[in-house]
């Protein structure tokens, strides 16, 4: 009881250490890049980023799981038969993007299908299995929460801008939002830990930010791109979300963070069930 007490009053305080952290990390990642204008261009850094997420991901799965009731063989079946279609997936969208297949060429644009084709097979799965919904309800909710602070990469697109390589119309709601989301995401997770007062609203709240942030940013990804969905036309091409390592923001961040988005929403629903 004395330690509940003790939490309540401190968990604000808390939540401000992770925010300034948080924008610690965020301001860190800008200005590496500003610094160091080949870092970007190399590669190395998206692909450390991207195994870093990858990793703490399945980690956090099987820890996860190990919180359910179930035995090591069924925890060893849920567990594979999740990382082994996402770590598939993730190689897939690797390649074609080092293949160049989602630059801008003739005919049905690729990087939509890339981006809306998971979330269209995938939710229906995750949100219908009764071993998900175990599965979320044996797992602290903070966790999907505090995961999205890798979105603060997503400041990479106002790097681009400052550069002149994307147009600021893009850029700039899509970096700012992305940004911000992930600089919330560690306070937000943190109150949600902590049990403070109105913080399952503040998660949904958080949630429905990502959402939004992807709603616009994908919408006018769409809008500027060359190709046949172009309807506006920016004061300098967007051909660059195409590339390699930038498309692997689009082509697979954006989709896996919209399915954890959603399975947060679902993990927070159950909880007051």
């Amino acid at each position: 009881m004395d330690a509940t007490l003790k939490l309540q009053p401190a968990a604000p305080w808390g939540a401000f250490a992770y925010l300034g952290l948080a924008v610690a990390l965020a301001a860190l990642w800008l200005a590496l890049n500003l610094a160091l204008p080949q870092l970007q261009a190399t590669g190395v850094a998206s692909v450390v980023i991207r195994l870093a997420i990858h990793t703490a991901l399945l980690l956090g799965l099987w820890l996860g799981l190990a919180r359910t009731g179930f035995d090591r063989a069924a925890r060893i079946k849920v567990w594979l038969s999740l990382a082994v279609p996402v770590t598939a997936w993730l190689a897939l969208v690797w390649w074609l993007a080092v293949a160049g297949a989602f630059r801008p060429h003739p005919g049905l644009p690729a990087l939509p299908i890339a981006i809306f084709l998971p979330v269209l097979v995938a939710l229906p799965l995750l949100l219908g299995s009764k071993r998900i919904g175990a599965l979320l309800d044996a797992t602290p909710a903070a966790w999907l929460i505090g995961l999205q602070v890798y979105r603060i990469f997503g400041g990479i697109f106002l790097v681009s801008w400052s550069r002149g390589t994307v147009s600021g119309i893009f850029a700039l709601p899509a970096g700012i939002g992305d940004v911000l989301v992930g600089i919330l995401a560690l306070p937000v997770a943190y109150l949600l830990a902590a049990g403070q007062p109105g913080a399952r609203r503040r998660a949904i709240a958080w949630n429905l930010l990502g959402l939004f942030d992807f709603a616009i940013a994908i919408g006018i990804g769409i809008l500027t791109a060359p190709g046949p969905l172009q309807l506006i036309v920016p004061d300098r091409p967007n051909a660059a979300l195409g590339t390699f390592p930038t498309v692997m923001i689009p082509a697979f961040a954006v989709p896996s963070s919209i399915l954890l988005h959603a399975l947060s929403l679902r993990q927070l629903r159950r909880a007051v069930l």
